[in-house]
């Protein structure tokens, strides 16, 4: 949805984060970058059918490729939360729809694309909690698509951007029963001190966390655990709870050095005999580039390699 609240007369523009949100001081809402929503259904390229299910302040949107009338065994589970800032975007909106399509077929897998709660209406950690509970709900095989197809020993949690983050919360938490692996796709984590070829600016790195600060007004600052998973006081890496993690960055992404911090410091915290986290770094691309650029060989690379994640024994 692009606004909440109809244009007033000389609306003074208090918030913008750059085409993702503008917050009016009437209280208007504008997301520039957000398309209409999509219906579920049949897509005619995949042969993926769809449907959303209410689950009371978010909902779920499920994935079923042609695969499981045919499959033997059950199919793999990738539970899928979308980026967008915790402000904007949808598990409905065209590009994150066709991703799902693309990648349930692929794999093939079944799909749970949550669609949390959006700050500034709903502030962190709205969305998180909402991501926690989708996933409890996908492991309680509720849903009969999960209940008949899905193998619930082989769930992989998925995101790109702020869900790459919320993938790690989830995945974190010391409740959860434990999943077969993470995907976490161009990674939304920042911190006070920088690592690798981050900007040193104190006006850059201020900058880096100005959306971070908005959307969870709660939050201890840059170095709060929620958005840098290797602050002194963040919970161990060697807590999560997936056997395997995979993590992508991009070339042309200012996030990219934070992925790779975060890969490096998931493997040295990892037991003895555990997997080494995968690491893709595509180059010559930008931040969330598969969701723009569907048909280009480096997302074709990129779905490729999560394919073969998912598949791996």
């Amino acid at each position: 949805m692009a606004s909440i609240a109809l244009p007033t007369v000389g609306d003074e523009l208090v918030h913008e984060f750059g085409p993702l949100l503008r917050v009016y001081k009437s209280g208007r809402i504008e997301r520039p970058l957000v398309a209409p929503p999509v219906e579920p259904g049949l897509d005619p390229s995949t042969g993926v059918e769809s449907k959303d299910v209410n689950l009371g302040v978010y909902s779920a949107r499920l994935y079923l490729p042609p695969a499981a009338a045919t499959a033997g065994d059950k199919l793999p589970v990738i539970f899928y939360i979308h980026g967008g800032g915790f402000v904007a975007e949808s598990a409905k909106s065209p590009n994150y729809h066709r991703f799902l399509n693309d990648l349930t077929s692929a794999c093939p897998a079944l799909g749970v694309s949550v669609d949390y709660r959006l700050a500034p209406e709903h502030p962190l950690p709205a969305a998180y909690d909402d991501c926690l509970a989708a996933l409890r709900w996908v492991l309680s095989a509720e849903d009969p698509w999960i209940s008949a197809h899905g193998d619930l020993g082989r769930v992989f949690v998925a995101g790109d951007s702020a869900g790459g983050n919320a993938c790690h919360h989830v995945a974190i938490q010391q409740d959860v029963a434990r999943l077969k692996g993470a995907v976490l796709i161009h990674p939304w984590f920042w911190g006070s001190e920088a690592v690798g070829e981050e900007t040193r600016d104190p006006a850059g790195r201020a900058h880096g966390a100005g959306l971070w600060m908005f959307a969870c007004p709660g939050t201890s600052g840059a170095d709060d655990p929620r958005m840098n998973p290797m602050a002194l006081d963040a919970p161990g890496l060697e807590t999560l709870a997936c056997e395997r993690v995979m993590v992508c960055t991009a070339e042309g992404d200012f996030l990219r050095w934070r992925g790779r911090a975060y890969s490096e410091a998931v493997t040295a915290a990892r037991a003895a005999g555990e997997r080494e986290v995968e690491l893709l770094e595509t180059d010559g691309e930008g931040h969330v580039f598969f969701l723009f650029k569907p048909d280009c060989d480096k997302t074709k690379e990129m779905l490729d390699r999560i394919v073969a994640f998912v598949n791996a024994a």
